[in-house]
């Protein structure tokens, strides 16, 4: 068998061992009925806080305040999101509109 093909092969079976060892061992570890423990609901309630955090960090850690345009696509998208979110309290509607804002700002407005 051609060596190519092999560790193709390989590839793709790691790859669907580990999709489905996701899926399916908090299943095995925390069963129907039995109490989950309070870690875990712990980290299911901060988690998900943490998370946004770390992406909002990551989004912006490469703005240039002193360079033109100043951070306003940023800026302009956050207060979008923001008023948004709390005016409708939609997850999917805050993200999609200040995305497709972002992108006309960048791409339509303040582009070099």
């Amino acid at each position: 068998m051609n060596q190519n093909l092999t560790a193709n092969i390989l590839l793709a079976a790691a790859m669907v061992l580990a999709t489905v060892i996701t899926r399916f061992l908090p299943f095995i570890l925390f069963p129907a009925g039995k109490k989950t423990p309070r870690y875990i609901l712990y980290l299911g309630q901060t988690l998900p806080y943490a998370t946004i955090g770390l992406l909002v960090v990551y989004c912006l850690r490469g703005i240039k305040l002193l360079l033109y345009p100043h951070g306003l696509p940023e800026i302009i998208s956050i207060a979008a999101i923001a008023w948004l979110h709390l005016r409708k309290g939609n997850p999917l509607l805050s993200i999609g509109v200040g995305t497709a804002l972002y992108m006309v700002l960048i791409q339509g407005v303040f582009h070099s």
